[in-house]
């Protein structure tokens, strides 16, 4: 890990959809100043294929993403712990220890949407335009790893 990058760990329950789509979204829209990882507290084991079609649907490369668990980062040092569970709906959010700054972006989980094909698509669609406009935020602050970040 580079030192002058800023190191971002996103972190949800199963990390399948949002953690995946919030870090692809930091690893394309932070021009080499940002370096995204994501991980889930009980992953489910595999990425949610709705995740990668989205991303793909927007114009987002969404690398290799695979569903792991936060333990493959322990001992790795982070400037920027990110949640992306949705607290609103009763989620229980994984905890980061360590000194890292931690932002909270509650995001609906769209692999719990239900319906149509149409219907799932409008779930995804909906948590990557709200993690996007979170990720642009993010990285339009100037900064430097270990600087702090303002939610």
């Amino acid at each position: 890990m580079e030192a002058d990058v800023m190191k971002v760990l996103v972190l949800c329950t199963g990390n399948s959809c949002r953690s995946v789509i919030a870090e692809a979204l930091i690893n394309n829209l932070g021009h080499g100043r940002y370096r995204a990882w994501s991980a889930g507290s009980h992953p489910t084991g595999q990425v949610h294929p709705q995740s990668i079609a989205t991303l793909k649907r927007h114009g987002i490369d969404p690398g290799q993403p695979r569903s792991k668990s936060w333990n493959e980062f322990t001992g790795h040092p982070f400037d920027l712990v990110i949640t992306v569970c949705d607290q609103a709906a009763g989620e229980s959010c994984p905890l980061f220890h360590g000194t890292p700054k931690k932002l909270h972006w509650g995001t609906p989980d769209p692999a719990k949407a239900t319906g149509s094909d149409a219907d799932i698509q409008r779930a995804f669609d909906s948590a990557f335009r709200l993690l996007r406009q979170r990720v642009e935020d993010l990285v339009t602050v100037p900064l430097t790893p270990n600087q702090g970040v303002s939610p």
